[in-house]
């Protein structure tokens, strides 16, 4: 199997694209990725597996331009993200991310940590706080808009971060080991959400996790084993 082994789908609805890309870290010479291409649809619910340093986190990275790839070019809905002029806008209005380690402000409520990201859009004051609140009443956290992250569980904490994810209602949601730091339940109860945005909001998600039975839920899972797309 070559380098530049593709994960392609037969749609001409295509949302993400990533073509031939690697990241090399020059300070410790380790590339990262290999050439790797994708294609996601929009619509599309993905799991990425692969054992630790196959590549994940970096190609997710790479996917939400939160790192820049060394060759090779993201594509979304079409467009380059080497042309975007502004990537902070460019996630701010497209994406949503949820990491295992949630970064939540810890001297704002629920309600406030949701609101961040719709700081940069016309909502009024009083919007914002419709829209956060709202959102909070989708992922089961409406009786906690008040508390701060430290008066919360783990599993509360993850879902207001997914809460804030959405708040800019993005095409794309990007996880990264969304369920890691937590039990089998609050795990459960994370996926079920993502089944529910999958199905019901019709979000697009690409999620890296390395629980084949998590993975199982998803619609398509993508294999990479030293920086490269393997199955």
């Amino acid at each position: 199997m070559s380098d530049s082994t593709a994960t392609t789908i037969d749609t001409a609805d295509s949302l993400l694209r990533a073509e031939r890309v690697s990241k090399l870290y020059t300070d410790g010479q380790v590339h990262a990725l290999r050439e790797v291409s994708i294609e996601i649809a929009r619509g599309e619910y993905i799991a990425v597996m692969g054992p630790s340093g196959s590549g994940k986190s970096t190609l997710l990275n790479v996917l939400g331009a939160l790192d820049r790839p060394t060759e090779g070019e993201v594509y979304f809905e079409g467009q380059p993200l080497s042309a975007v002029k502004s990537l902070d806008r460019y996630r701010s209005e497209k994406l949503g991310f949820v990491f295992q380690s949630f970064h939540l402000l810890s001297v704002l409520t629920a309600v406030e940590n949701v609101q961040i990201p719709m700081f940069e859009t016309d909502l009024s004051a009083g919007g914002r706080v419709k829209k956060a609140r709202e959102l909070l009443e989708t992922v089961g956290m409406a009786h906690r808009a008040a508390h701060q992250p430290k008066q919360l569980s783990v599993g509360e904490r993850q879902r207001v971060a997914l809460a804030r994810a959405l708040a800019n209602d993005p095409q794309l949601l990007l996880a990264d080991e969304p369920t890691g730091n937590l039990d089998s339940v609050s795990a459960a109860g994370i996926m079920d959400l993502f089944d529910r945005l999958h199905h019901d909001r019709g979000v697009t998600i690409v999620m890296v996790t390395h629980d084949a039975e998590l993975a199982g839920r998803t619609g398509r899972t993508i294999h990479m084993q030293d920086g490269r797309v393997v199955a």
